[in-house]
């Protein structure tokens, strides 16, 4: 081993020197290999472990937070909703379909080794603009991986969101989210436990694909990132589908004692992590494992991700009923070793043992960081404009087709009709709405879900963007009707050794966690993606929030368009908006300035019990938050699913911009039967929610007055086609 081969493999100095006194000696090249591997900051979290303690991570449904495969929440009846959200951002960077494939083919793993079959995949997907070729090239390739895989393994892609901006555009997000359900008495954890218990690998054959995929992703992108494609790996979602089954069909027998997946890190992550915690030892012969390339070294064996692999822990006398289900399934495994008590990872290859090392120092010796952290320049400067500063336009109309036709806000039927999103039949809402929902066929009840996250808002100021980001999710369950019952998020952050990001970091993760406090919303798992930055330009802060619900009867649900004549359309909620971090800012000024409205948790609180009680209890037709350009983009979006128009009467005096398309947390439009206004009008009032009439529902266009003077008149089929058409004209 040369002097510098740490530094080669991303270690530094200083770890090299905790790794030798941990061991007890210098590391051979095949563990200094697996250390690197398990102590990148993908792996071991090293710079965020601390800022994450700050997440509230119990509940009453809490089964199972974080530090496994994925989180599990009770649902009742005996059954648990298992879920959890990745980013395969890197890759995706590099090799778009592959990258975006295999992210989803990673989260599904994740959750059918918890024992849960997967029943519905989300995203969240950033990239820069789309006039540039490039950006183009990897949009359409993240969009076809993630349908090419979810399609193929039958599984329904339900829900999602994409924004486009210039920071993303050599450093695209891809955020993937799986969810699954599981009688609770299934549940299967990653933990090599009983000495004696042999250990299986079973799936695809091992090559060189995705070697230090994890150190790879642990680092900045740059002009030799293209040279990293065999760091990308390759999925195979029909061997992805016979894994699936058979494993599900192994644990619904009772036949295993543990099982795993093998993803980041390859066979290293796996062994070491379940026999850590499981406080066991395993044992293994590499000349057991399947290959399909010749002369591998045994670092390259222990370090590949070849996807579609699994490890399982198997009681001996349960071996044969083991290989007979993977038999019916084509797939043959593979007995590797077995569990010992000795605490230690050891690896033997032709004849000689290459490794032995503490699995808890690799698995979670890794040294815990605290960066400094400093407001970088720009916050104030930033924070100090004053929108009401520019050149506006009074053509409103204008204005609002401008922002129906952004691609943030744009119809992205174009996405989304790539993906099967009703395969399993348990679709009861898909893509389009502010949340989805699948029916469970076993108990009658329904699972909502969603993705958000608002970057600008992040970058402008952190800590109330993590809250927001918070608040839009589990509101987003509300609109349906649906109880939040957990999260998982995956946040995107630059290098965090730069002391600006840093305090991005810990300022968005201090928002999310008090308003997870709040609204009760506990963090059960999820995933941090640091070095997200191309040759030093950081993409903005961006956390993304997963989050669940559940429907006690999904009949009973919430949808967010408006589906009648002469319905009353009114907003229930908050009157504190702003144009700053808007998409009007954005779209028409091309500015990311200002302040964010602000948000009281509380009231927050309260709206979202609300909305629970009016959907429940049949009170109201239609419920959809106000998002991305204010009230005028909400009432189009109403209106155009169902073809029914509105006519609107507001009292625009002061600043008629910010009142149409100024942003805002805790606002939401409903249409009620007329019969109804009264009933939903007194709840309101008791629970101090100003609930606000503005006009019916009816005709076929949007008309919005503010006295005598008609403010904006626009047919549904203009509304439909400047948000409809947009991604067609640019991709097709």
């Amino acid at each position: 081993m040369t002097e510098n081969s740490w530094r080669q493999l991303g270690l530094t100095d200083s770890e090299y020197e905790k790794i030798v006194n941990q061991m007890g000696r210098e590391p051979n090249l095949v563990e200094l290999n697996m250390y690197s591997v398990m102590w990148s900051e993908h792996c071991s979290y090293k710079h965020s472990r601390s800022s994450l303690r700050l997440f509230p991570t119990d509940g009453p449904r809490v089964v199972q937070g974080p530090g496994e495969n994925a989180g599990v929440v009770d649902i009742g009846d005996g059954w648990a909703a298992v879920f959890k959200i990745e980013s395969h951002n890197h890759p995706s960077a590099v090799e778009p379909y592959q990258g975006a494939a295999t992210g989803v083919g990673g989260i599904l793993r994740d959750i059918f080794t918890m024992g849960a079959r997967p029943v519905a995949f989300l995203n969240s997907l950033r990239f820069g603009n789309l006039e540039d070729a490039r950006g183009r090239y990897l949009f359409d390739g993240v969009v076809a991986g993630i349908g090419g895989y979810g399609n193929c393994v039958g599984i329904p892609t339900v829900a999602g969101e994409i924004y486009f901006e210039p920071c993303y555009q050599g450093n695209p997000l891809v955020n993937a989210m799986c969810v699954g359900v599981m009688p609770l008495e299934r549940l299967v954890l990653g933990k090599a436990s009983g000495e004696g218990n042999l250990l299986l690998l079973v799936g695809a054959r091992t090559g060189r694909d995705g070697i230090h995929g994890v150190t790879f992703a642990s680092e900045e992108l740059s002009e030799a990132s293209e040279e990293r494609r065999p760091a990308v790996q390759v999925g195979d979602p029909f061997m992805g589908k016979l894994l699936l089954e058979a494993t599900l069909e192994t644990i619904e027998k009772n036949l295993v004692a543990g099982v795993q997946d093998l993803g980041g890190a390859g066979l290293t992550c796996a062994l070491t992590e379940t026999a850590s915690r499981a406080g066991s030892g395993v044992e293994i012969d590499l000349e057991k494992v399947p290959l399909r390339e010749e002369g591998m070294h045994p670092f390259e064996i222990l370090t590949s991700e070849s996807q579609e692999r699994m490890l399982l822990i198997v009681e001996p006398d349960k071996l044969e009923a083991v290989e007979e289900v993977f038999k019916r399934w084509e797939l043959k495994p593979a007995v590797l070793g077995r569990v010992t008590g000795d605490g230690m990872v050891v690896a033997k290859y032709r004849g000689e043992e290459v490794v032995r090392v503490p699995a808890a120092s690799v698995a979670g010796g890794s040294p815990l960081y605290e960066p400094e952290a400093k407001e970088p320049e720009y916050y104030a400067r930033l924070s100090r404009f004053d929108p009401s500063s520019l050149l506006v336009s009074d053509d409103y109309g204008d204005i609002l087709l401008k922002l129906l036709s952004a691609p943030d806000i744009a119809s992205k039927e174009w996405v989304w009709r790539r993906y099967d999103y009703m395969v399993r039949t348990c679709t009861v809402q898909g893509p389009g709405g502010d949340s989805a929902v699948i029916r469970l066929r076993e108990t009658g009840k329904g699972l909502a879900m969603t993705v958000d996250g608002n970057g600008r808002y992040c970058y402008l100021d952190p800590y109330l963007g993590g809250m927001l980001a918070v608040a839009e999710a589990t509101r987003n369950l509300s609109c349906t009707g649906a109880e939040p019952v957990g999260i998982t998020d995956c946040l995107n952050f630059g290098n965090p050794e730069k002391p600006g990001i840093f305090w991005q970091f810990r300022r968005c993760v201090e928002g999310m966690a008090e308003a997870c406090r709040v609204l009760e919303a506990p963090v059960v798992g999820g995933n941090v993606s640091f070095y997200n930055e191309v040759e030093g330009e950081a993409i903005y802060p961006t956390p993304v929030v997963g989050a669940v619900g559940l429907l006690e009867d999904y009949k009973k649900q919430g949808a967010a368009f408006f589906s009648s004549e002469e319905d009353i359309i009114c907003l229930l909620g908050s009157d504190q908006i702003s144009l700053g971090g808007s998409q009007y800012l954005k779209t028409m000024h091309s500015k990311t300035a200002g302040k964010p409205a602000n948000i009281d948790l509380l009231f927050e609180k309260r709206l979202q019990v609300m909305l629970r009680r009016l959907i429940s209890e049949n009170l109201i037709n239609s419920a959809h938050d106000l998002s991305d350009g204010g009230l005028a983009v909400a009432l189009a979006e109403c209106c155009m699913p169902g073809n029914y128009g509105a006519e609107i009467e507001l009292e625009l005096q002061k600043d008629p911009v910010n009142e149409l398309f100024g942003e805002g947390p805790s606002r939401v439009l409903l249409s009620v039967s007329a019969n109804l206004y009264g009933e939903v009008e007194n709840l309101c009032s008791e629970a101090a929610l100003p609930l606000q009439k503005l006009g019916k529902t009816g005709g076929q266009a949007l008309i919005i007055n503010s006295g005598d003077d008609i403010i904006i008149k626009l047919t549904l089929s203009e509304m439909s086609k400047a948000y409809k058409e947009v991604f067609t004209c640019i991709m097709e």
